[in-house]
């Protein structure tokens, strides 16, 4: 909550002038990204507009992640389209579906007309062979850069066709992008649609709604009012004024049962994520030094070979380790004012076991600008004392 703000942040976000960024956000999306750029309110309204878009016939699916949260799940559902999950590698070695699973899905099942790939965590997945694959069945391949942006999808001294050797977004038919609070790219919520496809870039797009005065009150404050709580946090104060942001349903969410429509991106927003993408660089250095840290210093036996092997390429958005009796060592990791609580995923593919095994087991480490290098060695050394003790 409130993870990649700063006190320039939060004074920028309060009284930063926003006159005409919203056409210079979509010109600069449309040139990173090579294609069509339409803003939305929140990045799962991208989802549901490219499903819309590609106006499939009502008995298609859509394959997704089965190691993913609810509101990608929901995103395919509000489009009229049912979600198929595809479950993780029964080693657990990747958290992203593998391309002979996709293969033995389509398969098995000639309704999947599209394909969503997240890059999970920011860790790339094995798009080369995805997007051949989709290319051959005739698959719409649709990135998800929630988590992902600035990661790459290969080291560029790697050999290969040089389509797969750029940033996650430079491979699909879409890519949708959220600029949502505690992702890569923040400005406490937006999102975009890129359309790299161009035989879809004019086909009509519903009108699109206004947001509230009260919801975009609320986001303007959310930077300041987090900051407060974190700088709170130790002198006790931080938890009631946190309780009572919250009663009084003052603090934005990220996830709001009614933000499914369509809804245009206040200029206000753009300003944030044109700022973001700037300081972009520098964030993808922090997070991949703070991720290092871990995969350095903590017990090899709860961590991922795969993962550790690709922070370079990937955008750290958290560091993921994979641990029994997780409860446990939260609340040990509390008596150390260290709250760290993020799990993240939702139980949405009870047909996937591999993909519930784990995310009964992921704790999700920070790596956001916040957690400096002696924050991530402590972090390390508590973890390391708990498994001592278990």
């Amino acid at each position: 909550m409130g993870s990649n703000y700063n006190l320039k942040y939060v004074l920028h976000s309060l009284f930063s002038d926003s006159d005409g960024t919203n056409q210079k956000l979509k010109r600069f999306l449309e040139n990173k990204y090579n294609g069509k750029a339409i803003l939305t309110y929140k990045g799962r309204e991208a989802l549901i507009l490219a499903l819309k878009i590609l106006n499939l016939p009502k008995e298609s699916q859509i394959a997704i992640n089965g190691f993913t949260c609810f509101a990608v799940y929901k995103a395919v559902e509000q489009a009229g389209l049912t979600p198929i999950c595809l479950d993780l590698d029964e080693k657990n070695t990747d958290l992203n579906f593998s391309p002979e699973t996709l293969e033995k899905a389509l398969k098995e099942n000639s309704n999947i007309k599209a394909v969503i790939v997240q890059n999970t965590l920011g860790y790339p997945a094995d798009i080369e062979k995805i997007s051949k694959t989709c290319s051959e069945k005739n698959i719409i391949l649709i990135e998800d850069l929630a988590h992902c942006v600035g990661a790459k999808y290969r080291d560029g001294k790697e050999t290969g066709s040089p389509r797969f050797a750029g940033e996650a977004g430079s491979v699909g038919d879409f890519v949708a992008l959220s600029f949502s609070q505690d992702k890569v790219i923040d400005a406490v919520s937006g999102g975009a649609l890129i359309i790299k496809n161009k035989q879809y870039n004019n086909l009509a797009i519903q009108q699109f709604s206004n947001i509230n005065i009260y919801q975009k009150l609320k986001d303007r404050l959310y930077p300041l009012l987090t900051y407060k709580i974190r700088f709170l946090y130790d002198s006790g104060l931080g938890k009631p004024f946190h309780f009572l942001l919250k009663k009084f349903n003052l603090l934005s969410k990220p996830m709001q049962e009614g933000l499914y429509d369509f809804y245009s991106l206040p200029e206000w927003y753009c300003n944030l994520t044109l700022r973001e993408f700037n300081n972009l660089t520098k964030q993808l250095n922090h997070r991949k030094e703070i991720a290092k840290i871990y995969a350095k210093n903590l017990n090899k036996k709860i961590l991922q070979e795969r993962i550790i092997n690709m922070i370079d390429l990937s955008s750290n958005l958290r560091f993921p380790i994979f641990v029994e009796n997780r409860n446990s060592l939260i609340k040990f990791l509390k008596k150390s004012k260290i709250f760290i609580s993020d799990i993240w995923y939702d139980d949405v593919a009870k047909d996937c076991p591999n993909a519930v095994n784990i995310s009964h087991k992921i704790l999700n480490l920070p790596a956001h600008i916040n957690v400096s290098r002696q924050d991530a060695l402590k972090i390390a050394e508590r973890i390391n004392a708990w498994l001592k003790s278990h």
